[in-house]
């Protein structure tokens, strides 16, 4: 794929592609003009990135009970998330890696709650032969990952997006209450902070619920 083809397939100006992956404005101008042309190993880097983003924009539906798949860990068979999160992982393999709630629950960010049943994530398939498990894709780039504890998970940013991009099926407690957090013990503020153009005006919103959350 060209640069061009590459920020077409994702409906991105050229200003938002160049915010989306940190690239300097002008050099998305050169690069689709012909002016210059990246390197190979970024447009390959790139490329991949961009695959993954794509792969991932599926369409979610929360699962209903089976009774044909395996049942995973209750969480209130636990004291504290972690524990409960390490016991999940043993059944859904060292490669799993958490996404929304439960990757707020690695960072520390949100406790969740005792009556989890919904567990997001990105990994193999087979991870669907267990009750409550919504796949969010089968890869994701490493550079969204972040481990701790023993527990592989979506670093803070792309947690929020992951939220902003599935929030129609989505309880956002837990993702108001981590930017609450992170707001105020940032110095008040979001700095750090980065979301897909598209989300940035729902964020915005998000963003003035997170301030008000403690406060009222």
């Amino acid at each position: 794929m060209t640069i061009h083809e590459m920020r077409i397939a994702l409906g991105d100006t050229q200003s938002e592609f160049a915010e989306r992956y940190n690239i300097p404005f002008r050099t998305i101008q050169n690069w689709e003009a012909g002016v210059r042309k990246p390197p190979e190993y970024v447009a390959a880097l790139l490329e991949s990135r961009i695959q993954a983003d794509l792969y991932n924009r599926k369409t979610r539906i929360l699962p209903k009970h089976d009774a044909r798949k395996k049942e995973l860990p209750k969480r209130r068979d636990y004291v504290g998330a972690i524990s409960w999160l390490k016991a999940v992982r043993e059944c859904l393999g060292d490669s799993f890696v958490f996404a929304l709630d439960e990757a707020l629950m690695c960072q520390g960010n949100f406790g969740g709650r005792s009556d989890e049943y919904i567990v997001w994530g990105y990994g193999d398939d087979s991870a669907s032969d267990f009750n409550g498990v919504v796949l969010l894709g089968n890869h994701i780039s490493a550079y969204d990952i972040a481990e701790k504890r023993g527990l592989r998970f979506t670093a803070f940013n792309r947690t929020i997006t992951d939220a902003l991009a599935n929030e129609a099926i989505l309880d956002m407690q837990g993702i108001t209450e981590a930017l609450s957090r992170y707001y105020f013990t940032n110095g008040d503020s979001f700095d750090g902070i980065f979301v897909s153009p598209e989300y940035r005006e729902r964020f915005t919103q998000l963003a003035d619920d997170a301030i008000n959350y403690y406060e009222n």
